[in-house]
């Protein structure tokens, strides 16, 4: 069952420190560029992945081609995807031992989210965590 009380999502997020975002952007105007952002400045390392940039950098972060690339411990993957191509992304996430996966708004996969639960991960889904930061007030990570 994914997440859904205000207290393990911020309990989440309190102890979450490097976060993968599959279907990142390098364009303002996109949802991901501004999450990005948002968790960058507040105090998260955030390491983009998107095959359509790789090489790139956003938010001064080098731009990984896909999650098995990153070579060190992952907290979370954020994951901007069409909910059909989610599961994917999950089971990438299972593989790069992250601890947690955060399924924005819109993407909803309950098969996805189970084997994600069922590998041992936290499970956060339909939701962002720029706007869950804001609401529940979850201090700056500290450097």
């Amino acid at each position: 069952m994914p997440l859904t009380s205000d207290a393990d999502i911020a309990e989440l997020l309190a102890g979450t420190r490097t976060i993968a975002l599959i279907g990142a952007s390098d364009r303002p105007n996109r949802p991901s560029w501004g999450v990005m952002k948002a968790l960058v400045d507040h105090g998260y390392r955030v390491l983009p992945v998107n095959p359509q940039i790789t090489g790139e950098h956003v938010h001064g972060e080098y731009v990984w081609r896909e999650l098995s690339q990153i070579g060190e411990p992952i907290d979370m993957v954020d994951i901007f995807r069409r909910p059909q191509a989610a599961g994917e992304a999950v089971d990438e996430a299972i593989a790069a031992g992250a601890k947690s996966v955060w399924l924005q708004i819109g993407v909803i996969n309950h098969e996805a989210a189970a084997r994600a639960e069922a590998a041992g991960l936290k499970v956060v889904m339909d939701r962002c965590p720029k706007i869950e930061l804001a609401r529940l007030r979850v201090p700056r990570i500290a450097d």
